[in-house]
């Protein structure tokens, strides 16, 4: 007798307080592979990109935030944020060098005048709550992976002598910034965190108020090619990976090119990283990963805008649709931004306030989970660090849809629904199906 085969579905519908709810279990039945229509596939001999998981943001205005917590409740946040089987999972996460615009204020790890011997070098400020939150952090996840992004350099070494408002590195500190950079990831490893990447610039084409720092495409080229990339093999450092760009999406392929068309530079790179800050632009992710399917391509930064009244089902929304998206365009890791953020969407000094997966309300000592949060658990917590993209397709745009098999052979599917309708359909997978409906404005999670 042939061996019954069940499905695990997952729904949320946000705005009916449906979070993470595990539906009856569906029997998948031979006899529904025969309907060709409303149909959804999944194809687990087509392969594609291994996915190394999700994260997000460690960043100064997270782990202050975090301090300013009962104890109690900052455990109860780094467990959902952390824990894989009741949390969110994250393994793959970022640290920003020196200050962002989720720093309390500006500041850089050597701010002497002068002092390309880096003699004053210090992270003296990330020991205070950045590191000791990575350090708890990584008692939940004790694989985590954390890239590294710098801002800007110090001042000093800028022609507008400012870490905000864009501005350029002068080319006669490329040397001294490289070597920056290689201390800043000895000094994480002194303290137990072995940084897994960095990034050359967090958004390369950026002037913007706070922290920034822009690089031309042959700037960018030419510091990872003769002095970042050099500079970690001197140091010890060959296991770091690089990452370029960092920044959106609707460049990326002109970069990408500039880059991988000088052999030595391309060496140096493991991949490229992007945003989402002006639109979708998924197609050329494939165009890059078609011109060097050998290099990777990485999410590293995406969150919505701040709302006092919290509980939007759009921003959940948002996640789901770049998610799948990035997914099944290549990508193999995506890191949202701050971890946690404060009731009013910082602290952050320059105004800059935004939404965060989880909300800590420091004046009730409350946790609020955003839709975000919801929305992101579908991907994290069931598809698993190692996880291989799959095939998968549908009957319908209005339902979007990314596939992958687990290292333990599971194989988990997610589906999201932005429309106002429900849609039924069938899902087929090796000659067997199993019936199923996706609510208006819902997303949905299937394990077979």
């Amino acid at each position: 007798m042939p061996t019954q085969q069940f499905a695990d579905i997952i729904l949320t519908q946000y705005d009916k307080g449906i979070l993470l709810k595990c539906q009856p279990q569906a029997v998948m039945d031979e006899s529904l592979c025969k309907n060709e229509f409303n149909v959804i596939n999944v194809y687990d001999r087509a392969r594609y990109q291994t996915i190394d998981g999700f994260g997000g943001a460690f960043t100064e205005a997270a782990a202050v935030t975090l301090a300013q917590m009962p104890p109690e409740k900052q455990e109860e946040a780094l467990r959902l944020i952390f824990d894989e089987d009741s949390g969110l999972g994250y393994v793959f996460c970022r640290v920003h060098i020196g200050s962002c615009d989720f720093s309390l204020e500006n500041y850089s790890h050597a701010d002497t005048p002068g002092d390309v011997g880096l003699s004053k070098f210090s992270i003296k400020r990330d020991e205070g709550t950045l590191i000791p939150m990575i350090k708890r952090a990584m008692v939940y996840a004790p694989g985590l992976r954390i890239f590294a992004s710098p801002w800007s350099p110090p001042a000093w070494m800028k022609d507008n002598n400012e870490r905000n408002s864009g501005g350029r590195l002068l080319s006669k500190y490329y040397d001294v910034w490289a070597r920056y950079l290689c201390k800043f990831i000895a000094a994480y490893r002194e303290h137990g965190i072995p940084l897994w990447g960095i990034t050359t610039q967090n958004e390369a084409d950026g002037v913007l108020p706070w922290d920034s720092c822009v690089y031309s495409p042959n700037e960018e080229r030419i510091f990872l090619r003769d002095f970042l990339g050099p500079e970690l093999n001197l140091s010890g450092l060959s296991d770091v990976r690089v990452l370029f760009w960092d920044h959106n999406r609707e460049k990326a392929f002109e970069r990408a090119m500039n880059m991988y068309g000088d052999d030595e530079a391309a060496e140096c790179a493991e991949g490229i990283a992007v945003h989402w800050y002006t639109g979708d632009h998924f197609n050329a992710l494939s165009m890059i990963h078609d011109v060097r399917p050998d290099k990777t391509i990485r999410f590293t930064e995406g969150c919505v805008g701040y709302d006092p009244t919290f509980g939007k089902r759009e921003s959940g929304e948002q996640y789901a649709h770049d998610i799948i998206g990035c997914l099944n365009n290549w990508v193999s890791s995506w890191t949202d931004w701050n971890l946690l953020l404060n009731e009013n969407g910082g602290p952050n000094h320059k105004s800059n306030w935004c939404d965060a997966p989880i909300i800590c309300d420091t004046k009730k000592g409350e946790l609020i989970l955003e839709s975000s949060y919801h929305y992101m658990a579908h991907f994290s917590r069931y598809i698993k660090p190692g996880a291989v993209r799959i095939g998968a397709t549908t009957y319908t745009d209005r339902l979007e849809v990314a596939a992958a098999e687990n290292p333990d052979g599971s194989i988990a599917l997610v589906l999201l629904n932005r429309s106002d309708v429900n849609r039924k359909f069938v899902l087929r997978h090796n000659g067997k199906g199993v019936p199923a409906e996706s609510p208006a404005h819902s997303i949905m999670t299937i394990i077979i």
